[in-house]
């Protein structure tokens, strides 16, 4: 039994159509979402939806964070930006990848709502090298 999933960027909408399965990068680790799933929100974070048929992954789609609405007959991606694998610059990641350790170096450790959004500033940039390295 499918589940319809929609993919949103605040640009336009990205993807629409059933899939058997999609998997999710959630704020809390790995999601697999299948038709029925329990309804809840869901925090993204940095990291690659992906879409699957017949055991396979058949479509990949970086978003560097956002939101999930899950029901049991459709998953609503709200996604900050979203970009194809193949659309990834590895050395735009990677540079990306530098900033954000620096900023965390630069970061004042007793501040931390600038820790906690340095490190997952550097968890997104290390799951786009990811995403570009897998295109």
């Amino acid at each position: 039994m499918p589940i319809d999933l929609e993919i949103v960027s605040p640009e336009k909408m990205l993807f629409a159509a059933p899939v058997e399965m999609v998997t999710l990068p959630a704020a809390e680790g790995e999601m697999g979402v299948l038709a029925q799933h329990a309804p809840m929100l869901v925090l993204l974070r940095g990291g690659t939806v992906r879409t699957w048929a017949g055991g396979k992954v058949v479509q990949s789609l970086y978003v560097s964070g956002g939101f999930a609405e899950i029901t049991p007959t459709k998953v609503t991606v709200l996604a900050n930006a979203a970009t194809p694998p193949a659309e990834l610059s590895r050395a735009a990641a990677e540079r990306q990848l530098a900033d954000a350790q620096s900023a965390y170096t630069a970061a004042d450790k007793n501040d931390v709502a600038a820790t906690s959004a340095a490190l997952d500033a550097i968890q997104s940039a290390q799951a786009m090298v990811e995403a570009a390295q897998a295109a």
